[in-house]
C-alpha cells in the first residue's frame, strides 16, 4: 500500500475509533435498567467497534514496519503508550462481544434481573476501555504517523 493510502486508512481508523467509542456508551446507558432490551444498540456498537479493530489490524503490519521503530526511537513512552492502546482496544472488542452475547441470550437462559446487569457492565467497561484507547491513539498520532 502507498503512504497516502496508509495515511487515509489511519485517519479513517482514528475517526471510527471515536465513533465506536461513543456508540459503546449508548447500550451502556440503555442497559442500566435491568430487563431493558436494546438489541439494535448492542449489535450496532459491537459491529462498529469490531470494524474499527479490523481496520486497525489491516494497517498494523505497515505501522510495525514504518512507524513503530521511529516512534520508539523518538519516545519510548509514546511507543509503549501505543502498545497499551492496542491491548485496551482488544479488551473493548472482547467486552462488547461479551455484552452482546449476554444481552442476546440472557432471556433464553432464564437469567434474573441481577444477571441482566452483566451486559450493562460489559458495555460500560468496553466504553471505558475504548475511550482510553482512543485518547492514547490520538496522543500517539500527534507525535508520529504515516
Amino acid at each position: 500500500m502507498s503512504a497516502g493510502v496508509l495515511r487515509a486508512l489511519e485517519h479513517v481508523h482514528g475517526h471510527l475509533a471515536w465513533l465506536s467509542t461513543l456508540a459503546l456508551y449508548h447500550p451502556a446507558i440503555l442497559l442500566r435498567r435491568p430487563r431493558r432490551r436494546a438489541l439494535g444498540a448492542t449489535v450496532s456498537a459491537t459491529g462498529l467497534v469490531t470494524a474499527t479493530a479490523a481496520l486497525g489490524a489491516l494497517v498494523y503490519p505497515a505501522y510495525r514496519a514504518l512507524v513503530k521503530p521511529a516512534l520508539f526511537a523518538a519516545s519510548p513512552i509514546l511507543g509503549n503508550l501505543f502498545e497499551r492502546k492496542e491491548n485496551l482496544g482488544v479488551g473493548a472488542v472482547a467486552l462488547a462481544w461479551a455484552g452482546l452475547i449476554h444481552h442476546r441470550f440472557a432471556d433464553r437462559c432464564g437469567a434474573d434481573a441481577c444477571s441482566d446487569n452483566v451486559a450493562f457492565v460489559a458495555f460500560a467497561g468496553a466504553a471505558a476501555l475504548a475511550t482510553l484507547a482512543a485518547v492514547m491513539g490520538m496522543i500517539v498520532a500527534v507525535e508520529r504517523s504515516f
